[in-house]
């Protein structure tokens, strides 16, 4: 099997802990008109759930475990608070929902203010407008729209800063590479698990944990893990 253009395609989900899973629900179903499409005891990991909404094709996730009702939110270190705030490399700075007019945005503008909820915006950005609001356990939210926008998410160069190539350590060289990414041709078999190496990004299980999981087959992790039955159908 070869194909040149294997690469991700869009957004499946993005997931966000909790410490209150109803909450989040209430809120995206009510203020954004967000359909719940999952709720249940979440695969693999004890004492926590798992609730999907509705993105179009994709989906907001919140994971929800009992350790999380006890760590505390700090604007600047675990949560940014406003879309230009810091936040902790790695944490979720702010999340952004599209939709495609301007007209469909500012009626949402009108949906989330009718649920007594501020919004800040719109916004024009150059590439998309937006606006901005605040979801419960201090979320950063965002909807954004590419219309009535200059070369919204164009490949034509428009959008970037030389001065913040420089500033990024980015050379003429890698900027082009970033730009135009290698292709890859799928091997006919597929690559085996690569040696364990600390200067590869590594999920954090615990360490014996970690190296059975590496060592064992794609299928036998397959076998072990899988549970695809839904829990209304069990």
């Amino acid at each position: 099997m070869s194909n040149t253009f294997i690469r991700p395609t869009a957004l499946h989900h993005v997931a966000i802990s909790t410490g209150d899973i109803k909450k989040q629900i209430e809120f995206f179903s009510d203020v954004l008109g967000m359909e719940l499409i999952g709720l249940y005891w979440m695969h693999g990991a004890e004492g926590a759930w798992h609730g999907f909404m509705r993105l179009g094709a994709s989906a907001v996730a919140f994971v929800f475990l009992p350790e999380n009702v006890k760590k505390e939110t700090t604007i600047g270190l675990t949560h940014a608070g406003i879309g230009s705030g810091s936040s902790a490399p790695g944490t979720l700075q702010h999340l952004a929902f599209n939709v495609d007019t301007e007209k469909e945005m500012l009626a949402l503008r009108d949906r989330i203010r009718s649920r007594g909820v501020p919004v800040m915006g719109p916004i024009k950005h150059g590439l998309c407008q937006s606006i901005y609001f605040a979801g419960p356990e201090t979320l950063v939210l965002e909807v954004a729209t590419n219309d009535h926008c200059e070369n919204p998410l164009d490949l034509d160069g428009s959008w970037i800063d030389p001065e913040v190539v420089k500033l990024a350590g980015i050379s003429q060289e890698e900027l082009a590479r970033y730009q135009n990414p290698a292709t890859y041709d799928t091997p006919a078999e597929s690559v085996p698990q690569p040696e364990y190496d600390e200067s590869k990004p590594h999920l954090t299980y615990p360490e014996e944990q970690y190296k059975a999981i590496l060592a064992a087959t794609d299928e036998q992790i397959t076998a072990s893990m899988t549970d695809d039955q839904p829990p209304g159908k069990k």
